[in-house]
Formats: C-alpha cells, structure tokens, sequence
C-alpha cells in the first residue's frame, strides 16, 4: 500500500497542476483584455509621466528635483550631491533611462501609497481584519520575486502595466504594516482626549490617528521604495524599459562597465528617495513631538 502512495501522490498531484493551469489559462484567455482595460488609466498615467521626464528640458527636471530634495530634507548639503550625481548621470548617456526609472517607481509608490495606507487603517481598526491580511502580507514578502511576474504575464502580457503591478505586489507590504503600526502606537490617553472633546470616529482618524502616526508611515514609505527600487531588473525581464535593461544586458553578455554604471545610476535613486523620506519623517516627527508637548 505504502509502495503505491509516492506513485499515487504524484499522480494525483500532476493532475491537480493541469486543472490549475488549465483553468487559469482559460480565465486569461476570457477575461484577460477586459482586465487589461481596466488597466488603460494607469497606463496612460504613466506614459504621460514618463513622457514629461523625457521631453522636458533636462535643467528644468534637474531643477525640479533638487528643489524637492531640498523641500524634503532641508540639507543643502543632500541636494548639492543630488544635483552632482544627476549631472554625472547626464555625462555619461544615462539620463533617459534614469527617467524612466524614475517614472515607474514614482507611479509604483504612488499606487501603494494609495492602496497600502486604508488597508493598514482597516488593519489598526480592525483585529479580525489583521488576522486575516497578515498572512498574505507575510506570502507577498517571502515569495520570490520572480513567481509574481507569472500570472502578471499570463493576464496582461509584457510591458509597463505588468512591471508596475508586479513592483507594487512586491513592495506593497511595508507601507500596510507600518500604517497599521503606527495607528495602534498612538497613544490612548490622547485618544481618550479626543473623544472628551467631542470627535467622531473620522475627526479622530483624520485629526489625531494619522498625523501622529505619520513618522512611522513615512517609514513604510520609505521601505516601499526601497523594495520597489529592487524589482527595477527583475520587472526589465518584461519589457520595462529603464535602468533594468542595461543591467539585464551586461549580465548576459558580460558587459561589466555597463551594468555597473546603470547599477550606480540606480543606488544613486535609492540614495535620493531613502535620505528625502527619512529626513521629512524626522521633521515631521520633530514637529508632532513639539506640538504634543505644547
């Protein structure tokens, strides 16, 4: 009986693989233009950012973006290195592809943002609602990166939508989990003044919860991109053209000058939106403290 059970098992288990991608093969093949077009707004988002980077003049985006570095971090001494890497970048033949890089981990961020962040305040309002997201959390950041980009494909093919959707897969979680920390590490006796004074559930959220708890949000934010920064080769190996692609190419062809400029070019974006990020949380964490003390 037991000789039979390994044979049995396989058996039994190569069955269940074909019926699953049989079936997911089908879904695709019925449904995937129709979630594709649900798709076209993002998409056209994007292609309109990426367009903006690129046709704009490059002193002007330089401009832009040591202004906003300086905005976010109050150092002249950051957007001075800023505004000298970029120049080098320019220097030497990098600066469409930094671009667009620059364009997709923009919109990347900008949508886990937008997704990440309520899922974390249903997550802190809700202990069944954690129960429940957490263990996806955790599936999301232990799976390799690799595996997301198979059904992404599957559904909607090879281009900038599919490296989006799998970058934000990949770097989503951060941002949820932190949203949903900082809200519960919010003090109950300022809660309990809040509600003393009269706020509703949403005044209490939006008033007190939220900006309290935005040095730790900010920290989610800063992981996310940071993880999505990581996905730039693997979302190339789908036709997402940026930084990724050289790097992609020196591997395979032993190009070692290439990837490494292109693997600069990408630690100085990493560089750009970890020091931006952590600086805004400490000064919003500087002035929440001045404001509770007061």
């Amino acid at each position: 009986m037991f000789d039979k059970f390994p044979t049995m098992a396989r058996a039994d288990l190569l069955h269940i693989r074909k019926t699953l991608d049989l079936g997911f093969r089908d879904f695709s093949r019925a449904y995937g233009d129709i979630i594709e077009s649900l798709f076209d707004p993002l998409l056209a988002f994007l292609i309109w950012f990426e367009r903006l980077l690129l046709h704009s003049p490059w002193w002007l985006v330089l401009m832009v973006l040591t202004g906003l570095v300086y905005w976010g971090s109050r150092s002249w001494k950051l957007s001075l290195g800023v505004l000298i890497c970029f120049l080098a970048i320019g220097y030497f033949g990098m600066w469409d592809n930094t671009m667009r890089t620059l364009s997709i981990i923009t919109v990347s961020t900008m949508v886990s943002i937008v997704i990440g962040i309520p899922i974390g305040i249903v997550m802190a309002r809700s202990d069944h609602a954690r129960s429940l997201i957490t263990p996806l959390l955790d599936i999301m950041q232990t799976m390799p990166a690799f595996v997301y980009l198979i059904p992404v494909v599957m559904l909607l093919g090879i281009g900038k939508v599919p490296g989006v959707i799998a970058v934000v897969v990949y770097a989503i979680p951060p941002v949820i989990r932190l949203t949903n920390l900082g809200i519960r590490l919010v003090d109950r006796e300022i809660l309990e003044a809040a509600d003393a004074y009269g706020a509703n559930s949403w005044q209490r959220l939006s008033g007190v919860q939220l900006p309290l708890a935005l040095p730790t949000i900010m920290a989610g934010v800063n992981q996310t991109i940071m993880m999505a920064l990581s996905m730039v080769v693997i979302a190339s190996m789908i036709g997402v053209k940026g930084l990724g692609q050289p790097v992609l190419k020196s591997i395979t062809n032993q190009y070692f000058t290439l990837g490494l400029f292109n693997g600069l070019a990408i630690v100085v974006l990493a560089i750009l939106f970890d020091r931006v990020s952590q600086a805004y949380a400490k000064r919003t964490q500087k002035y929440m403290g001045e404001v509770s003390n007061a």
